[in-house]
């Protein structure tokens, strides 16, 4: 006599701690295995894009702060980059050292921040501790130079609102060995545990053909054999001119995403360590740039690689002191479009892993 079931439909959030924010996943269950699963998003949705054609260009930085929360510093610079394109403005080149440095050490911090929550999500607390200690002395450096600790507001069209403060380049240079030798310790607790093992290992797999399909970008995409970087693939800023490899694996699954965020770190410190021997001594942190800024009548798409993947801004210009049309490319919300496919015929403890796997956050899905 076949077991007869009855289907269960589950919210999991939009107050789940491994939800990542305020995100709904409404799923269907036959027993344990989810048979269909719908993202419900929108809580956090504040209407940034249309709230820009009502303000000047510098206004709209902070807005961009609170969009990917964790990685302030590549939202400021993706909305200053696609207005420098369309002025075609030069940017000083201590100004944009300034901004390769805080990106890459976003980057670092941002992947900490995912470290550690995702280990909280598959029940291990001590790398959470550990991840957020470390990220604190990135946190400190942003201070000095900001004044701020989450939503900075410091990259300016032209350049960057303030200078490094005397001796900051040093402690930037102190925290590259630092960060190595903590970065060891994290593989030595983590990466090798047979449980964690266990509970990532072929759990989330896709292949290359279906990331691009759902246009995947960044971790989501290059676990899969896709050498994709725009850092390398369609340089910005100055990357060119440094050294580091772009990590790529064909695992397809949750520890290929792991370990590639992990080496993302790895080359990150790379960057570091090039950026701070060269950072010029001397030098401006703003470009010639008018009083009021109003880009010539047109249009313009600038992407970069942010710690999810490529966050594009396009703007219409109208030749005015505001945009006419502003529209960010979310990598977070455009990651997350797999995660229906993904889920269905895995369990609920794999729910939660494949989704902290996608490494979103909500503030970013929702705009």
């Amino acid at each position: 006599m076949a077991i007869r079931t009855e289907e269960l439909l589950l919210n999991v959030g939009p107050q789940h701690p491994s939800t990542h924010g305020v995100f709904r996943i409404v799923v269907k269950l036959d027993g344990e295995i989810i048979t269909e699963a719908i993202p419900v998003m929108g809580y956090l949705h504040r209407g940034t894009e249309k709230l820009a054609e009502n303000l000047t260009y510098t206004q709209i930085i902070p807005y961009t702060d609170r969009l990917d929360y964790v990685s302030a510093m590549t939202n400021n610079y993706v909305l200053v980059n696609a207005v420098e394109k369309l002025m075609q403005l030069e940017i000083p080149e201590r100004a944009e050292f300034l901004r390769l440095i805080v990106m890459e050490l976003q980057r670092i911090a941002s992947h900490m921040v995912w470290w550690g929550t995702y280990l909280l999500d598959i029940g291990a607390m001590s790398p959470f501790l550990f991840a957020f200690r470390d990220r604190e002395i990135i946190i400190d450096l942003f201070n000095e130079l900001c004044g701020a600790r989450l939503t900075y507001n410091y990259m300016r069209v032209g350049g960057v609102k303030w200078d490094a403060p005397e001796g900051w380049i040093q402690k930037v240079r102190e925290f590259v060995p630092y960060m190595r030798g903590k970065l060891d310790q994290y593989n030595d607790l983590v990466s090798g545990n047979e449980i964690f093992l266990a509970r990532i290992k072929g759990v989330g797999k896709y292949d290359a053909e279906t990331a691009i399909a759902y246009g995947l970008s960044g971790a989501n995409l290059r676990c899969t054999g896709v050498n994709w970087d725009l850092r390398k693939d369609q340089p910005y800023s100055i990357y060119n001119r440094f050294d580091f490899d772009v990590p790529v694996s064909t695992g397809g699954d949750c520890y290929a995403r792991y370990l590639l965020r992990l080496e993302e770190i790895t080359q990150s410190l790379r960057i570091l360590e090039q950026a701070v021997e060269q950072f010029p001594a001397e030098g401006e942190i703003m470009g010639k740039v008018p009083r009021v800024l109003r880009p010539a009548e047109g249009e313009v798409y600038a992407g970069i690689e942010s710690p999810r993947g490529e966050i594009g801004c396009h703007i219409i210009s109208k030749g005015k002191d505001k945009p006419y049309r502003l529209k960010f490319r979310r990598p977070s919300f455009v990651n997350l479009q797999i995660l229906p496919k993904l889920l269905v015929g895995e369990t609920m403890t794999n729910l939660i892993t494949i989704l902290g796997g996608i490494d979103i956050v909500v503030g970013e899905v929702d705009s």
